[in-house]
This record gives structure tokens, C-alpha cells and sequence, in this order.
């Protein structure tokens, strides 16, 4: 899902994300390259990337995801449908 299609990461997407990115977290632990990383979880080298920088600076807690950017306009019965 893109951010101009829906408007943002659903709540549940959000906490996918961020499972993706721990995930990552532990290749980078275990020195897997870049490619395989993206590879196996599905995403861009970029993001893989980034992630890894984050990673470097600030650990497995700099991956966690932020929260929402702003208050959901959306009620749940609005994202389900």
C-alpha cells in the first residue's frame, strides 16, 4: 500500500512494518548482505538500507516503529471497508 492510495498505514500495516524491520535488525546482527535481506523479506535494497543505518546508529530500538504521524481520521469501520 502506498501513502497516496490510502492515505497511510493502517494500524495493522504499521505493526507488520515494524516486524519486518526487527527481523532485519537480526541479519544485520548476523552479517547477511543487503540483497539477501530484501530478498527474503520482500522490499527494496533502499529500504534495507536505511534500516540498517538506523540500525547502526541506534540499535533494534531505532526500528521500532514511531506510532502514527498524526490522529487517525479514518474510525475502524472506515479502514475495514
Amino acid at each position: 500500500m502506498r501513502y497516496a492510495q490510502c492515505g497511510g498505514y493502517t494500524p495493522a500495516e504499521q505493526q507488520r512494518r515494524e516486524r519486518l524491520r526487527l527481523r532485519a535488525a537480526g541479519r544485520f546482527a548476523r552479517g547477511d548482505t543487503i540483497k539477501e535481506i530484501a530478498q527474503d523479506l520482500r522490499v527494496t535494497e533502499g529500504s534495507v538500507r536505511r534500516w540498517r543505518k538506523a540500525w547502526r546508529d541506534g540499535g533494534a530500538e531505532a526500528l521500532r516503529s514511531k506510532g502514527p504521524v498524526s490522529r487517525e481520521k479514518l474510525s475502524p469501520r472506515q479502514w475495514a471497508r
